[in-house]
């Protein structure tokens, strides 16, 4: 038995061979064990922790950990036998090339599980599922995906003895050519994240860009789409958004109303006093809807009217629309009552006889 063992094949005693032979298939057995293991014992225990992240990288690591571990089994049981210089070269190689690919399996799944689970804890809890910044996480994980597969691919192309400066040199060429025929789609995707990123608003928000005004409805990776008062849907590039001015109506803490009232120019002081006390009067009276903030007072004498400045705030989360219109009808009443009548644009014209 002893003289068997000694026995050599390919440079190596057979003992020699069965010691690389149950490293590698115990490092299989091993990463088997471990993978069931993680689906059945740490599942369960990682189930009860409070979080959910640990379940989610146990979930995004336990495949590619368990083939790094194999192969690295495998690395060290060969390590044991000692080849022809040709199959040492190729082996090599081989094992390069594994690693590689392993290693860059395990990193883009863990920046996975980071991206989904950042974007899900940021993602706006109003929004319906599928709309608004949730549609850019299958975009960024595809992006981040291509990256880190292609650095891994050319780390294991360069441990397998290619020259990657000349593939890179055409890669980079050919990507400048496609970067430069397709910059507008880059820079509403970069637009996009950073809409995201940024959230200068949200789905359902109120905002003004580029002269639109309107009700965002949803927010993609290339576009953004809102509809305006008027009512139609207007498509901006989300490149906009990183260029001009965005202003979001519904971000504000209240809703800024401005009028300039005016009187007839015949109205006696006593009637101008008292439409402005009725202006106050009108604003407490809606106390639940507007802030006790505002501004009463005789603001310009014109050719045919005394001007009155009226400004009002609406709190935030109502609707402004219908807290105007209730507001303005009250005051007309008031008004009405008082017998104080809004000046109209008249002109009088007087005229005289010339003295001969």
């Amino acid at each position: 038995m002893d003289h068997a063992l000694l026995l050599q094949f390919l440079g190596n005693e057979v003992r020699t061979w069965l010691i690389a032979v149950t490293i590698g298939v115990g490092a299989g057995a091993l990463a088997h064990l471990l993978y069931r293991f993680s689906a059945g014992v740490l599942a369960r225990a990682v189930r009860r922790s409070p979080g959910d992240l640990d379940d989610e990288l146990l979930q995004a690591l336990r495949g590619p950990v368990v083939v790094l571990i194999g192969v690295l089994g495998l690395l060290v049981g060969y390590n044991q036998l000692s080849l022809p210089a040709r199959i040492e070269f190729w082996m090599a190689r081989a094992f390069h090339v594994a690693l590689a690919l392993s290693i860059t399996w395990v990193v883009a799944r863990l920046l996975n599980a980071f991206l989904h689970r950042f974007m899900r804890v940021n993602e706006d809890p109003g929004a319906e599922a599928g709309e608004g910044t949730s549609r850019l996480v299958p975009a960024i994980a595809i992006v981040l995906k291509v990256l880190i597969w292609g650095l891994g691919l050319v780390v294991a192309l360069n441990n397998a003895g290619y020259d990657v400066g000349a593939l890179l040199a055409g890669i980079g060429i050919g990507g400048l050519a496609m970067a430069m025929a397709a910059k507008d789609t880059l820079a509403n995707i970069f637009g996009g994240i950073t809409v995201f990123v940024d959230k200068p608003f949200v789905v359902g928000d109120r905002i003004r860009v580029d002269g639109h005004d309107g009700v965002v409805t949803e927010v993609g990776i290339r576009s953004t789409r809102i509809r305006t008062l008027e009512g139609p849907l207007v498509v901006v590039p989300n490149h906009h958004f990183t260029e001009q001015v965005v202003s979001n109506v519904s971000a504000e803490p209240a809703k800024r109303i401005r009028h300039e009232l005016a009187l007839d120019i015949r109205t006696p002081v006593e009637k101008v006093e008292a439409a402005m006390d009725l202006l106050h009067a009108t604003v407490h009276a809606h106390a639940e809807h507007v802030e006790a903030d505002h501004v009463v007072c005789l603001h310009a004498f014109r050719d045919s009217a005394i001007v009155l400045l009226f400004i009002y705030r609406i709190r935030h989360g109502h609707d402004a629309w219908n807290v105007q219109n209730a507001l303005h009808l009250d005051l007309l009443r008031r008004f009405a009552e008082a017998g104080i009548q809004l000046a109209y644009p008249t002109s009088v014209q007087y005229a005289a006889e010339l003295q001969r």
